[in-house]
């Protein structure tokens, strides 16, 4: 039996902690003898260790406040995180020491464990990339290409002013990690980003996309749904998720936005559900009803909110492999995105959703309409098994899940990647 550790900032709080949690588990279900090591547990799991007494904990935060004091005199218009992962964590004394065959890591992001402490980590490693931070320098996302050409004085964006924390944070990646660690990626895309890296252009990347348990996440009868939910049965019924929702620039809301305008007086009845955040004080004028669920924690509640939508639309600029992709393709419900990023590995076009032209919101808004035409056609949402054969979009969506990210899908592939690594 593999015995491995696996290393993240939190179990289940953010986007990048529940698909490393889904692993987690993906892989204990296959006889992996798994254990999550995190610096914020939540969950209650026995099978995650979190800070063991109250001096760990106060260092935790300590060591968070200390990291935040380079961007004191750093100033930018990438307004996504920026970790600079400066302090010694003592992980990789712990994890050095332990009896683990594996170290895994995911997203280290807020001071989980320092550039140094991944440098002096002696398991052997797998490291799962929730974000573009390990070949960057401190941002997790950028849509500039310093992380390709290397961060140096002449290649700085305009956009940034002050401390060049992003170069300083990449020259210490560079100087700490001598030996080229196993890359995953849950998206081609981000594969494609390691690839072509300065830092990682010659370390080893493999594809696996993120886990969902599909025995738990599946398809609700559309009409019970939204009954549970006080929806209304017949509308036309699109979903937007996001952490933030509408404040984060890189999720799209805007986009969406401008398709909605070229919906308006098209698809009669139409009405829009947004989770991820409650109702603004100035909510958004669209031209049709919103309704605001704020954010939804347990994997139930969500699971009837994809099934009670007709369709989702995400309509990222920059994204990985985004939960709620996986989510609503467990659900049967079809997506609806940009022709970009790791999206592309979600949506098969015209199969499991449409996807759209890179940002061109009138056909991002065909995509919806698109869409409408054939699920509204199936009359309802079936309560779709595992043998269920049916060509129509939702049975679709919901075997592109079941052949892709269910759990023994998934873990097999990382088994065998571990085995390579331990070889």
């Amino acid at each position: 039996m593999i015995k491995v550790s696996v290393l993240n900032e939190s179990d289940i709080q953010g986007g990048a902690a529940r698909a490393a949690y889904r692993i987690h588990h993906a892989l204990r279900r296959e006889g992996v003898d798994s254990k999550m090591m995190v610096n914020k547990a939540v969950s209650g799991d026995w099978t995650v260790r979190g800070p063991k007494n109250f001096a760990q904990e106060v260092a935790v935060l300590l060591r968070k406040q200390v990291s935040t004091i380079p961007n004191l005199f750093f100033r930018s218009d990438n307004k996504t995180i920026h970790s600079s992962n400066l302090l010694m964590s003592g992980w990789s004394n712990r994890l050095n020491h332990s009896n683990f065959d594996l170290v895994h890591l995911h997203w280290l992001g807020k001071e989980t464990i320092s550039i140094a402490d991944i440098g002096d980590l002696t398991k052997p490693l797998v490291w799962t990339l929730h974000d573009m931070w390990a070949f960057c320098g401190a941002e997790h996302y950028t849509e500039d290409r310093r992380w390709s050409d290397g961060y140096n004085r002449k290649n700085r964006p305009s956009y940034e002013k002050g401390f060049d924390v992003n170069r300083w944070v990449w020259k210490r990646k560079k100087n700490h990690w001598k030996y080229p660690i196993q890359i995953v990626t849950p998206s081609s895309w981000l594969a494609e980003c390691v690839q072509k890296s300065k830092l990682m252009s010659d370390w080893p990347v493999s594809v696996i996309p993120n886990a969902i348990d599909t025995q738990i996440w599946k398809p609700v009868h559309q009409t019970t749904a939204r009954e549970l939910l006080q929806l209304p049965i017949d509308a036309p019924l699109i979903l937007f998720g996001a952490e933030g929702g509408r404040r984060d620039y890189r999720k799209g809301f805007d986009l969406l936005q401008g398709a909605l305008q070229h919906l308006s007086g098209n698809v009669p009845d139409l009405e829009l559900l947004v989770f991820g955040q409650l109702s603004p004080k100035l909510p958004s004028k669209v031209g049709f009803p919103i309704h605001y669920t704020g954010h939804l924690h347990d994997d139930l509640t969500l699971r009837v909110l994809y099934s009670a939508a007709d369709l989702i639309v995400i309509p990222s600029r920059q994204d990985n492999l985004p939960n709620t992709g996986v989510e609503a393709l467990a659900c049967g419900t079809p997506v609806v995105a940009f022709n970009t990023c790791g999206l592309q590995d979600i949506v098969h076009h015209k199969k499991t959703g449409y996807l759209a032209k890179a940002f061109d919101i009138e056909d991002l808004a065909s995509g919806v309409c698109w869409v409408l035409d054939n699920v509204r056609n199936e009359k309802y949402r079936m309560n779709l098994d595992d043998s269920y054969k049916s060509k129509g979009l939702n049975a679709c969506a919901r075997r592109f899940a079941l052949n892709n990210f269910s759990y023994s899908v998934v873990a097999k592939k990382y088994i065998e990647v571990y085995r390579k690594v331990l070889a």
